[in-house]
């Protein structure tokens, strides 16, 4: 296993680079002593599977979040951002809080779960460096490419590498997979894993417990391009994201209590499958054999789990998910096995295609189709698709293979699959009948205004630590 301290190379001079450094001393009155680079992510299909257990399939973005560093003795956390619309944040680095209150995380909040998470592996005599950060991102906010995520593991980066911690990309992806639970997501993982395994030219096929990947060649001439919705929603900002955690944790202990199983040691339904030993046709037929696709209540849980409702808020429940009192599990539980088998048919796919065994159309035809079928089952079994995103999946459809949303959903983007030659009529079209009527956003019209949401992208690396 590689480690990222091993890979530390010299920051490429540009003029974003320039200003941060510049900034950087005006503000802290000293030149930084290295740099990190965490990509954002775009996830081609498996979505709200990881925590479930089952794999997925994103590609690291060439937006990014950039952090200037420099440390000192004294056990100061400082951090300022490039974009002066998010506050500046002091603290003691030893004294790291995280309080949550009603509404979205502040931006800095999510830079303190990476710190965290990394000075608890430390011995509490360990000396703590104080820290002086200034961030800089490109990455759209609230728009399902992983912005939050991606602070997160840059922040864990940059902490690791000042108190030079060594560690494997794998070992420090889990790290910061459970400390953003701090902000009270409860995700899977592979935001985190693509941040740091992402290999430039390929997409990942991530899998877990344990985390391992591989790569994924994508069909030559396939080109993936990102359109944002421009609905915005942070996950962390409501339960919605929670809930459906919580939704799939219930259909895998009813159907384990089906099966005769203990129910309360189950908390995935990969778990359970993996527990069971059958494939994933097969959990699909459990699904239909022992949920029903009615609104389940709460009581009706208990019941079926012979429990309490003490212990069911402990076994099964998360703390912004206790008031929940109805359930959809045949829905959530359907699109996760089905989702699952659709990663293992575009893995599969672009195997085939890349070895030789199918034509390239033939191929993207088929990629397209499987994310049509994701979008449909996010839309209709999970519901966590947003008319905005909808009507861009309809839009593509002519132009584009297959697009589905990506991201937590609920707004954010979508990303569709094309061919190269289709890809600026594609664009064209998407600002005509799509972006024209966004005032609020577009004014001028001018190519400039749609960088930041709309555009053609391809694999890029994982994160770095540059040394200025």
């Amino acid at each position: 296993m590689s480690s990222i301290k091993a890979e530390a190379t010299t920051l490429q001079v540009n003029d974003r680079s320039r200003l941060l450094k510049t900034k950087f001393a005006e503000v802290f009155k000293c030149p930084p002593e290295f740099y990190v680079r965490v990509p954002g992510r775009v996830n081609l299909i498996g979505e709200h599977i990881d925590y479930s257990g089952y794999g997925v399939c994103p590609m690291a973005l060439q937006q990014d979040i950039l952090l200037a560093v420099s440390t000192d003795n004294e056990g100061s956390l400082r951090l300022a951002n490039l974009d002066e619309t998010f506050a500046s944040y002091d603290c003691s680095i030893r004294d790291v809080s995280i309080d949550l209150t009603d509404g979205a995380p502040q931006w800095y909040q999510y830079f303190l779960c990476g710190v965290k998470g990394i000075c608890e592996l430390m011995s509490i005599e360990a000396r703590l460096k104080g820290l002086c950060v200034m961030v800089s991102g490109t990455i759209p906010k609230s728009a399902g490419l992983s912005s939050s995520s991606a602070l997160v593991c840059a922040a864990a980066l940059a902490t690791a590498f000042a108190h030079e911690i060594e560690l494997s990309k794998e070992e420090i992806a889990d790290v910061c997979a459970k400390c953003e639970r701090y902000i009270g997501t409860q995700g899977g993982g592979m935001d985190q894993a693509i941040a740091f395994l992402a290999t430039k030219g390929c997409a990942k096929l991530i899998k877990f417990d344990p985390l391992r990947s591989e790569d994924v060649r994508l069909p030559s001439g396939a080109v993936f391009v990102i359109a944002h919705s421009l609905a915005e929603l942070n996950k962390a900002a409501t339960a919605d994201y929670n809930c459906r955690v919580v939704e799939c944790r219930l259909a895998a202990q009813i159907i384990a209590k089906e099966n005769g199983l203990e129910w309360k040691n189950i908390k995935k339904l990969g778990q359970l499958q993996s527990i069971l030993k059958v494939d994933l046709e097969t959990m699909c037929n459990f699904v239909k054999k022992h949920l029903h696709g009615d609104i389940y209540q709460k009581d009706e849980i208990m019941k079926l789990l012979e429990t309490t409702p003490t212990e069911l808020e402990s076994t099964s429940l998360t703390a912004n998910t206790t008031r929940m009192d109805t359930f959809k599990l045949y829905q959530r539980a359907m699109h996760v096995y089905e989702e699952a088998l659709r990663v293992e048919r575009f893995h599969a796919e672009c195997a085939n295609s890349v070895g030789g065994g199918a034509s390239g159309e033939t191929t993207l035809e088929a990629l397209g189709n499987l994310m049509l079928a994701s979008h449909a089952s996010l839309r209709d079994l999970y519901e966590c698709s947003h008319p905005q995103l909808d009507r861009l999946v309809e839009l593509s459809s002519g132009l584009a293979y297959g697009a589905r949303l990506t991201g937590a959903g609920w707004g954010g983007c979508v990303v569709a699959l094309l061919a190269k030659e289709n890809v600026d009529q594609y664009m064209t079209m998407l600002k005509q009948k799509y972006y024209k009527s966004c005032h609020q956003i577009i004014k001028n019209g001018d190519d400039s205004e749609y960088n930041s949401i709309l555009f053609a992208t391809e694999p890029q690396s994982g994160a770095s630590v540059y040394i200025d």
